[in-house]
């Protein structure tokens, strides 16, 4: 399996750490869409390493697919050839009162947003007429000015952060690839996620071989007694996910559903340190991967290698330096081999 780690958040960060990483052995980096800029620190990374990039996620609906498709290709020909857009939807309350923009039927939307970014950077791959109408979006007119010339490196996958049913099953039917989003458990992937590519492939007509699955995967990995306390930290980000509706069906399936809605309650009243504290350990070594190096690696593998050929691994909530980071890396090396 491939590994993707997180990049710095900041420009001036992602450049010094992105060769720091190479070194180390990963396969690519990643950016999220937080307190900065999601695509800039991958500009900042492209020219000084080799590592694949990729943005997860983008917010799909604040940005016009016209703005995705000239990011992407420009990052595309920077990075040559060794760009991945990963767009995601986000939430309603996100969308709609912290980007300022539209939120209408998510699914259907974002199918659009892949078709109209996909076909803008197909016709500027084949020197075609930009055609692209929609419900939502539409994309007509492309003069000469504003056209790219075809990109030598090819075009940019276009990639989905998917977790529900109906997002998964149309990404398999429309986009390059999945990015299997963080809150997430074996039973989970094996049982609904799976099944929903299976559909979407099916629908489309499409090979698996034509469809890039990539999990990710919250990680608390330790060396030592007192590392593996330490990481054991994912419990507060396991708590924020648990408290959005939109993750419930993975505690469904692990019939945790309840949890959802204590933890939704508090979340609204800002008691932090309550819903922490309902993550229980058998949670955390179910939504999470817990162990050395070694046996992260090795459950990773285990999970996942069977319906994915990259991993995305999160270490949130606590500090791991190159030393245990490189050990992971080439354990996960070793467990995939």
């Amino acid at each position: 399996m491939k590994l993707d780690v997180t990049l710095a958040y900041s420009v001036h960060d992602a450049a010094r750490r992105a060769p720091q990483l190479e070194a180390l052995g990963v396969d690519g980096v990643f950016s999220f869409e937080n307190a900065h800029d999601v695509f800039f620190p991958l500009v900042a990374a492209a020219p000084v390493c080799n590592l694949e990039l990729t943005t997860n996620v983008a917010m799909a609906f604040p940005r016009s697919p016209m703005h995705l498709a000239v990011a992407a290709n420009d990052l595309q020909t920077l990075s040559q050839g060794r760009f991945r857009l990963g767009l995601g939807s986000q939430v309603r309350a996100h969308i709609e009162k912290r980007y300022g923009a539209r939120w209408h039927h998510p699914v259907a939307q974002m199918r659009e947003w892949v078709e109209a970014t996909i076909a803008i950077l197909d016709a500027w791959q084949q020197g075609a007429r930009v055609d692209f109408r929609g419900q939502y979006t539409r994309h007509t007119l492309m003069t000469p000015n504003f056209t790219p010339p075809p990109n030598p490196y090819g075009r940019p996958p276009v990639l989905v952060g998917a977790l529900g049913p109906r997002m998964t099953e149309m990404a398999a039917e429309v986009a390059d690839g999945i990015l299997v989003m963080p809150f997430n458990s074996e039973r989970h992937m094996t049982e609904r996620t799976v099944p929903a590519i299976a559909r979407g492939l099916a629908t489309a007509g499409r090979a698996a071989a034509d469809f890039e699955v990539t999990v990710e995967v919250i990680v608390a990995v330790g060396r030592t007694d007192e590392e593996r306390a330490r990481a054991m930290a994912v419990r507060s980000l396991l708590a924020f996910y648990g408290s959005t509706p939109s993750y419930r069906p993975v505690l469904d399936v692990e019939g945790w559903g309840p949890l959802q809605d204590e933890l939704n309650v508090l979340s609204k009243q800002g008691r932090w340190a309550e819903m922490t504290g309902l993550i229980t350990d058998e949670m955390i070594h179910t939504l999470a991967v817990v162990g050395t190096p070694a046996q992260c690696a090795a459950e990773i593998v285990r999970r996942y290698e069977a319906h994915a050929s990259r991993v995305c691994a999160y270490f949130p909530g606590y500090e791991v330096g190159d030393d245990l980071l490189g050990e992971f890396v080439e354990a996960l090396r070793v467990a995939s081999s």
